[in-house]
């Protein structure tokens, strides 16, 4: 299958509406699962997105409570709608959390991040196709932040569903995933 970028969002945000409670917690489970079987994160420092829940997106929350389990350094990213920016928080703790408008659960406060320091980044998607590239919701938030991180560094993306052929509208910007973790598997670019 090969899709645009629109194409992938019209349908996997269909696909993701049909997904029931238990199937959205169960995937979470086995993504978990495999990310911990695969990626050592005793100790590194890690930026984990924190769901969207009216949009049926990963509980991730299950990846923080292990990563700091492993005392990972984990940061917590925060977006500027203004500048399609985003900086990252040290997670100190749920008391620090507060939904944005866009129901985002983002930091309002703690000591920032710098993206060079990150070993891991865990990455939001709609999509992503057999190369490692993704589709998000559109506003470039992570291919720039991915742009500016240390090349050690590891792109993992999540996603609820196996990767499409190909995205046919990929650019210049579009930074591509080290690995991508479904229910299925790990995929690796």
């Amino acid at each position: 299958m090969q899709l645009s970028k629109k194409e992938c969002r019209a349908l996997f945000l269909d696909k993701r509406k049909e997904i029931t409670p238990n199937q959205l917690r169960l995937a979470s489970e086995a993504i978990s699962d495999i990310l911990f079987t695969h990626f050592n994160l005793q100790g590194k420092t890690v930026s984990i997105f924190l769901p969207i829940e009216r949009r049926k997106e990963l509980n991730t929350y299950i990846i923080l409570e292990q990563a700091i389990n492993l005392d990972a350094k984990v940061g917590i990213p925060k977006a500027n709608f203004d500048t399609n920016e985003m900086k990252h928080f040290l997670y100190e703790g749920p008391e620090q959390l507060e939904l944005s408008e866009h129901s985002i659960p983002e930091p309002k406060y703690g000591k920032s991040l710098n993206n060079q320091k990150f070993d891991f980044i865990i990455v939001p998607l709609l999509a992503f196709d057999k190369k490692g590239y993704r589709v998000g919701y559109g506003k470039g938030f992570y291919d720039q932040f991915l742009a500016k991180c240390s090349s050690n560094c590891q792109f993992i993306g999540l996603s609820l569903f196996d990767p499409i052929d190909s995205i046919t509208d990929i650019h210049d910007a579009d930074v591509k995933l080290n690995h991508c973790i479904t229910p299925s598997g790990k995929f690796s670019f």
